[in-house]
């Protein structure tokens, strides 16, 4: 794997920023220190377990729990009743999930009951002591099963099992199609899939007198803890969630409360005593969130030079039980699609439907991932059947900075049309003809797509992060920050912007991790949003205490505060060297003189950009915009169907890396996660029951299996963007699989619609191909 910096507009660097540093929980890690949600432990701790349905549509008659409460060591048991109504979700109009199941299943594996006992082993056994008595229904396993007339409903107030529906509707569409030389209508199909986090959920709850507190490895705390209070009925300073190491997070399942979560803290209260869980991966893979399973019919207008005149798609998504975070996903599905080209006529419907499986919610790449799969494979379907370059039409289309979409995002910086440039310009592509038969029964294809995403992301409801920065009197640094690193760095990310703030290397600032009795408020990890939120949160933090000790400075020096700067561990008068001393001094003189000072930074974003019509999909759903141009190279096999992506070379606007080994790193591991839901991973499911709840049969790609990479950094420097920086990974998870399916058909001359493509699909379709030329 391998990275390489192409500069748009050229920008001086500072000491930290754009240096390719060590994490700053690396040694943590490396050394086995770093304690993960499972590695917490309190005295006299019970154990929960949770009884999961065996049916996937059912209606609770009985539950007797009698001989499991009489087994030695359980100390309590609870069911859904127990929680005496209180639901959730992401909107009030959505709140539709319990803790446990209440009067009906909805899915298989959906929490019944839950055991406290005083071991592990002794919870499992007495879940399997309780007598539940079901009344089994028909189910709905999928999207055409669940709209048909008189489908068996998984809410009883939801008609037609709609969960939820958003509509767009930009500039006109049938007037773009009229001005068409070429139109293509086509169905396509993503994976249902999993997130792939290799630590499961796990907490442990302790209930007492001062409140709740629970160890858990969230990567969105603070929604938690508000889930907490509303459960609960407490206040939120009686709430306090202790942010544990997080191994993955990927959204969906971490960005939200499991049925443990709350169940543990009901248990704690009811036995005084702390109660932990962890989730098996089985319980994962079963009953976790998992992204969306969407169908999208397409349909594109073209002329016969490229330029798209107009789209018009219907995306249909397979909700599962609950509605969890779905209106979002609908939202993104339609919005993000009038980037990365220029779209001057855009029209959307999206609908999402209740099923009995487990719940599609947020996932990387949220929304995009979907639409944009059929959109670029479509593109490159066109390009084909007008005898066009599929480079030479995106060039066409690319949008250039400044531009407003037809929906009213405004794009400020983009570096799409340089990322082609720079598959263009790559050997893979000029040769892609010579490179073709690459052995025996073995044909190589290249593949191109493009992607954008926003960073910053911008939902309902509170959105400020925050900071606080303390200075010690060692000239040291403390910093509090409600934001959350679940795996992408961004705890090395924020320390650096406040080491360059003051003039400080990284082992000077030492970071503090959620835990919300101490830490600031923060939405959580999300969206692409904390280098950019929390960051700039951060930095004006940094900058309060800066300002605080120039004034110091000043007044030694007899200069104005505006001459005193910080570099390198030391303070100084500009264009004075012989005034300056260490900052350990200077933080000495600020604390110590005369009766001594306390020297605090506070900080938090204030990004506000227009206003955004959530309901029609008008306006700036993030802060900017990063642009992603990917080509692939595969092998495939002609007589087994077995393909192996051999190259990647992704060309990534991110605006300007501040850690740019994060940044490769990210955009290399999305892109690998992309690779999985192209070739491999799927969930089979069987009337409702997952058939390969596992690492080995669920089959995401190995190590050996993953191609070589190239980065090429695209340098825009984002106006809008801390330090210039724009979101890194989510746009390479989406622009992955459109390239592979399309490198495919340039190895095979087949298209494939539907994720993922399997060896079995493709040799399938080519021997129906050779069955039909023999015909």
């Amino acid at each position: 794997m391998s990275a390489e910096n192409r500069d748009v507009r050229g920008r001086n660097w500072s000491t930290l920023i754009g240096k390719r540093l060590p994490r700053v929980d690396g040694l943590e890690k490396v050394t086995g220190e770093a304690k993960y949600g499972a590695d917490y432990n309190l005295p006299g701790q019970l154990w929960l377990k949770i009884l999961r349905s065996p049916h996937p549509h059912a209606r609770i008659r009985r539950i007797d729990t009698s001989r499991a409460l009489a087994l030695d060591g359980v100390r309590d048991i609870v069911t859904g009743k127990d929680f005496n109504g209180w639901r959730w979700g992401w909107m009030h109009q959505t709140r539709d999930e319990t803790p446990l199941a209440v009067d009906k299943v909805r899915f298989y594996g959906e929490g019944v009951a839950a055991v406290a006992a005083v071991d592990e082993e002794t919870a499992e056994e007495a879940c399997g002591l309780i007598d539940v008595e079901y009344e089994v229904l028909p189910g709905v396993f999928s999207v055409d099963e669940a709209m048909r007339e008189g489908a068996p409903l998984v809410h009883d107030d939801k008609p037609g099992n709609v969960s939820w529906e958003f509509h767009m509707n930009h500039g006109d569409v049938e007037a773009g199609f009229r001005e068409a030389d070429h139109i293509r209508e086509d169905r396509f199909e993503t994976g249902r899939v999993l997130t792939g986090f290799l630590e499961p959920p796990a907490a442990i709850a302790q209930w007492n007198s001062s409140g709740i507190t629970v160890w858990a490895c969230k990567q969105s705390p603070y929604f938690h803890y508000r889930h907490l209070a509303a459960c609960f009925g407490l206040p939120l300073s009686k709430i306090r969630v202790i942010q544990t190491f997080v191994g993955g997070g990927f959204g969906g399942t971490k960005n939200d409360s499991v049925a443990g979560d709350l169940c543990a803290v009901l248990m704690s209260k009811r036995t005084g005593r702390p109660v932990k869980f962890v989730y098996t991966m089985e319980e994962v893979f079963t009953t976790c969130r998992r992204r969306h399973n969407f169908v999208i019919i397409n349909k594109m207008g073209m002329k016969k030079d490229g330029t798209i005149t107009a789209m018009q798609s219907k995306a249909i998504g397979e909700g599962g039980f609950c509605t969890a975070i779905g209106p979002l996903t609908l939202y993104l599905t339609g919005v993000m699609s009038t980037l990365p080209y220029r779209l001057p006529n855009f029209k959307h419907n999206a609908y999402r439907i209740f099923t009995n499986h487990p719940a599609g919610a947020a996932m990387r790449g949220h929304g995009s991932t979907h639409t944009r799969f059929a959109a670029e494979v479509q593109i490159n379907m066109m390009a084909k059947d007008l005898g066009l370059d599929p480079l030479e039409v995106r060039l066409k289309n690319a949008v250039t900075a400044p531009h407003e979409t037809i929906n009213g995002i405004l794009v400020k910086s983009a570096g799409i049309k340089e990322g082609l440039e720079v598959l263009k310009e790559s050997a893979a592509w000029r040769e892609k003809v010579e490179r073709r038969h690459a052995g025996k029964d073995v044909v190589h294809g290249v593949g191109v797509s493009g992607a954008s995403y926003s960073g910053g992301a911008r939902q309902r409801g509170h959105q400020a992060c925050s900071a606080m920065v303390r200075l010690c009197e060692d000239g040291t640094i403390n910093y509090l920050t409600g934001a959350t690193d679940c795996g992408q760095g961004s705890d090395t990310v924020l320390v650096q912007i406040i080491a360059e703030e003051l003039g400080l290397g990284l082992d000077d600032v030492g970071i503090r991790r959620v835990d919300t009795a101490m830490t600031t408020v923060d939405p959580g990890s999300y969206g692409s949003r904390v280098t950019l939120f929390a960051g700039e949160a951060a930095q004006k933090a940094a900058r309060e205490v800066r300002d605080q000790l120039a004034a110091v400075a000043a007044r030694q020096w007899n200069v104005a505060a505006e001459r005193i700067a910080f570099n390198s561990g030391n303070v100084f008068v500009i264009d004075d060297p012989d005034k300056s001393m260490p900052f350990r001094k200077l933080a000495q003189i600020a604390c110590y003189a005369e009766t001594g000072a306390v020297i605090m930074g506070r900080g938090y974003s204030e990004y506000s950009p227009e206003p955004y019509d959530f309901d029609n999909g008008y306006g700036d759903p993030g802060v900017n915009f990063s642009f992603t141009a990917q080509l692939t190279e595969v092998d495939v096999d002609l007589e087994t169907g077995i393909t192996r992506a051999t190259d990647f070379l992704i060309a990534h606007d991110c605006g300007r890396p501040i850690h740019p080994v994060n940044v490769e790193a990210q955009v290399q591991g999305a892109a690998v996660q992309g690779l999985g839901q192209a070739l491999y991973e799927e969930f089979r499911m069987e009337n409702g029951r997952t058939l390969n709840p596992n690492f080995v049969d669920y089959r995401m790609p190995l190590a050996t299996e993953g191609p070589a990479i190239t980065v090429v950094d695209i340098l825009t420097d984002d106006p809008d963007g801390i330090h210039g920086a724009k979101e890194a990974s989510e746009g390479s998870i989406v622009s992955t699989p459109p390239s592979v399916v399309s490198a495919i058909h340039d190895a095979t001359g087949v298209w494939f619609t539907s994720l993922p493509v399997t060896p079995e699909k493709i040799a399938l379709a080519l021997k129906a191909r050779r069955d039909r030329g023999a015909e």
